[in-house]
């Protein structure tokens, strides 16, 4: 019996990296996953390797720029598992450069991508996630570190998610729906290619984690969002998580 038996949970960006390792820890405990992705194949062998461990997992295609996509998406979603009561907003184009360097559609495909879907998303799944939903959005310490410097395109993409966590956790709580997010510091494809860039930066970066490590999408950032989902964090909306070994103290 898995603290998630019986929920159905869409994921966004589920076809590497965080959204992945989230997914897989939601089947692990008992959650039908769709996995949502702009590439087919990559969604398509992450919902093959959860069924080939016993789990319940579908692909969907879909590009969450594309409010029409995000709206067939739900759509689709429904209809093959026959409700809904989890989101989690993963789905996030990076955005890096100083301010002056930085293209205005890099920095408009940043937001598109970021709040503006995650805006999109939970407001197309909100009829279903009624009477006890629960939605996990994804933010970042580069929102609250102390120097955001070359990041701010994506730190304020990331600071607008976590706005917009806290206003639908307020307004939304009498509707049944608990919204929370989550700040995670983990190994993906993404992070790999910054550490392969910034070798220096990274080195220093990881040596501010007090933990001393990077974090497994999948055994240390996917618990995190399976507790927030479920009956034990039943008391919870509105907060911000960070889930990094130590590194951001929140204020």
């Amino acid at each position: 019996m898995g603290v998630l038996d019986g929920r159905v949970a869409l994921i966004t960006g589920a076809g590497q990296g965080i959204g992945r390792g989230i997914a897989r820890a939601l089947a692990f405990e008992g959650a039908r996953v769709a996995l949502a992705g702009r590439t087919a194949q990559k969604v398509q062998d992450v919902a093959a390797e959860i069924r080939s461990e016993g789990g319940d997992a579908q692909a969907f295609t879909c590009d969450v720029i594309d409010p029409e996509q995000i709206e067939q998406l739900v759509q689709d979603v429904v209809e093959h598992f026959g409700g809904l009561s989890i989101l989690v907003n993963n789905a996030q184009t990076s955005v890096h450069g100083e301010l002056l360097d930085l293209p205005e559609q890099d920095y408009l495909r940043g937001m598109e991508s970021g709040p503006l879907a995650t805006w999109r998303l939970m407001r197309a799944c909100h009829p279903h996630l009624q009477g006890q939903g629960s939605i996990v959005n994804l933010g970042s310490a580069a929102g609250v570190r102390w120097n955001p410097t070359g990041y701010g395109g994506y730190a304020a993409a990331k600071e607008a998610i976590r706005v917009l966590t806290r206003t639908a956790a307020c307004e939304w709580a009498n509707d049944g729906i608990r919204v929370n997010a989550i700040l995670p510091l983990a190994t993906s494809p993404s992070l790999e290619h910054w550490e392969r860039i910034n070798p220096e930066e990274a080195r220093e970066y990881i040596a501010t984690i007090p933990l001393g490590r990077m974090g497994d999408t999948e055994k240390d950032i996917g618990p995190a969002v399976v507790f927030l989902c479920s009956e034990n964090s039943r008391y919870i909306t509105g907060h911000s998580l960070p889930v990094d070994g130590g590194q951001v103290l929140m204020r």
